[in-house]
């Protein structure tokens, strides 16, 4: 596993610059991670970054049908706070594996 430093941590990640602990998220790597992909964090964005944790952490699969039902935004909205690819960068940026779904 490689490391690379973010907000001034170092955090283990893969091949692709997921974190492989979890637990070393915050929201200022976060918002480090986020920088790198070219988005500004939001309120907005934390709300859904706290869900997909919460949902992670439960055991449940990620998809972007489930962010779309889950009150906090639509799929367009989604779409819209994490362009090109929402969920991937979704997960990256929340510092938890990459969803099966995505290739």
């Amino acid at each position: 596993m490689a490391q690379k430093e973010l907000a001034g941590q170092m955090i283990e990640v893969n091949e692709e610059g997921y974190f492989t602990k979890p637990e070393q998220w915050n929201k200022d790597v976060a918002g480090a991670v986020a920088k790198e992909e070219g988005i500004e964090l939001t309120d907005k964005h934390y709300a859904v970054l706290d869900y997909l944790r919460t949902r992670h952490f439960a055991g449940d699969a990620l998809t972007i049908r489930s962010i779309g039902k889950s009150g906090i935004v639509d799929v367009k909205d989604f779409y819209a706070l994490f362009p090109g690819a929402p969920l991937k960068k979704a997960t990256k940026i929340a510092g938890i594996p990459k969803p099966t779904g995505c290739i």
